[in-house]
């Protein structure tokens, strides 16, 4: 999934005017796997897989890969539907500074929901 991220959102017009003010660094977290999204005025500069014990974002968001597989479903059920959602229901954890999060969170949802994007044209499962 985040192989093509970073390719998928900046060649997305909408997506790039949508997050235009939106320049931090968040992280998610799938099962162990940590990955840190550097956004740049609504581009993303770069994704770095690792655990950096000294790096530092604005925000994240974790779950196991299961609950993001179903996130990533064409059209996942009930509490997985949304990031906020799944938080509700205990599915992930959201920490951090979450006014950076809140002041973008359209653009960090459309993100987040790419890997939809492949499900819904049965291009693979995210």
């Amino acid at each position: 999934m985040f192989d093509t991220l970073a390719h998928s959102v900046n060649n997305d017009t909408f997506l790039v005017r949508l997050g235009c003010r939106m320049t931090a660094a968040f992280l998610v977290q799938v099962g162990t796997r940590e990955f840190f999204v550097t956004v740049d005025r609504g581009r993303i500069s770069a994704i770095d897989e690792g655990q950096f014990r000294m790096r530092g974002w604005s925000f994240a968001v974790r779950a196991t890969e299961e609950v993001w597989r179903t996130f990533w479903l064409a059209c996942p059920p009930p509490g997985y539907h949304d990031i906020f959602a799944m938080s509700r229901f205990g599915h992930c954890r959201l920490e951090g500074d979450l006014s950076v999060l809140l002041s973008n969170l359209r653009y960090v949802k459309e993100v987040l929901a790419i890997p939809r994007r492949k499900a819904d044209t049965g291009g693979g499962d995210g």
